[in-house]
């Protein structure tokens, strides 16, 4: 059964830049608890990457390339204890990539990002029998 709350919520918002070299991941992860954020979300992204690992569709591996990208989308839900998250890229000449954002993104130039929360719920993650994941719980706080 679908899952949803009503979100009559709050929300609030940083904006982050992060520099050549960094680590996406790791970066997002040290902001959530930095912020203490339960209920995160990406509002906003560009930038590019040098490094790219994402897992298709089925698959158990993830797939690391390395060039000069740029980040087309990046969406997701992100809480203390993990996150969700979609990444395309396209190349130099404009190819496009996608899949489940995976450790191992590195920033090329800049990237710069506008986390959102909703501060009236939690997100948490708990395994699904139909999917076989840890999947988005939505709760009341």
């Amino acid at each position: 059964m679908t899952q949803a709350l009503p979100l009559y919520s709050n929300a609030r918002f940083i904006a982050i830049r992060l520099l050549p070299g960094d680590d996406v991941l790791l970066t997002l992860r040290k902001q959530i608890a930095l912020h203490g954020f339960q209920a995160a979300f990406i509002a906003g992204c560009v930038g590019s990457l040098t490094n790219v690992a994402l897992r298709f569709a089925g698959q158990e591996d993830a797939d690391h390339i390395r060039g000069k990208f740029e980040i087309v989308s990046l969406i997701g839900t992100l809480e203390a204890n993990g996150e969700h998250l979609h990444l395309s890229v396209s190349d130099e000449k404009g190819h496009m990539r996608g899949g489940h954002m995976m450790p191992g993104c590195s920033v090329r130039t800049t990237l710069e990002l506008v986390i959102g929360e909703l501060e009236n719920i939690a997100f948490t993650r708990e395994p699904c029998s139909l999917s076989g994941y840890e999947e988005l719980v939505v709760i009341s706080r």
